[in-house]
């Protein structure tokens, strides 16, 4: 049954050497990978690990932008994962995609290039039912200011799963199924995550 699938990996890469993010003074957390035990002393190897809830690819709760927002187990298990509707910005929105009872939206920008989107594209996107968006590389609203994008997101009560490598996200086609798997942290503004992308292979 297996290998009539395949799967894309569309998860950044975690160690010491990946570089946090940054905006003006400020800087996440950085991700620090440290031995904590030893087979040869305690018989088994145990890594402290220190990083921030945003490190690598992960997803945002509405709490990430929003005071009184919802933390990240808010999120049902079923809303991490199903058929997704792939809509490549800026004009995939406005002139191609069809909401179809997908259970994930999945946001392609151009390669290299920030996707600039107008507040009523914004707003039709929001407006449809999933509860999970999926975005590879950078969005912006038109005419706002920084975070505009996550922002109107969180104002919504959706959660938001970002900084993929764009390099599989690229491969990602329109027909498929995506599985966004965060660790089951309660009271957070998020956490990093696992995202792979299902396909079914086409015959011979």
């Amino acid at each position: 049954m297996a290998d009539a699938f395949a799967f894309l990996d569309l998860t950044k890469s975690l160690d010491g050497s990946f570089p946090p993010y940054s905006y003006g003074r400020y800087s996440d957390p950085a991700v620090e990978v440290a031995s904590w035990s030893a087979i040869e002393r305690d018989g088994f190897r145990v890594d402290r690990l220190s990083l921030g809830t945003q490190s690598g690819t992960h997803i945002d709760a509405p709490a990430h932008f929003l005071e009184n927002g919802a933390c990240l187990d808010a999120l049902r298990p079923e809303q991490f994962m199903g058929r997704y509707l792939l809509v490549d910005l800026p004009d995939g929105a406005e002139q191609a995609a069809t909401y179809g009872g997908e259970n994930i939206v999945f946001l392609r920008a151009p390669k290299n290039c920030r996707a600039i989107i107008s507040p009523e594209t914004m707003g039709r996107i929001l407006s449809w039912p999933p509860a999970l968006l999926v975005v590879s590389g950078e969005v912006a609203i038109a005419g706002s200011g920084p975070f505009a994008f996550h922002r109107l997101v969180a104002e919504a009560g959706k959660f938001l799963a970002e900084d993929l490598d764009e390099r599989p996200a690229r491969d990602v086609p329109p027909d498929g199924e995506i599985f966004v798997f965060p660790l089951r942290l309660a009271g957070t503004s998020g956490s990093p995550c696992r995202i792979v992308v299902r396909v079914r292979k086409i015959a011979a």
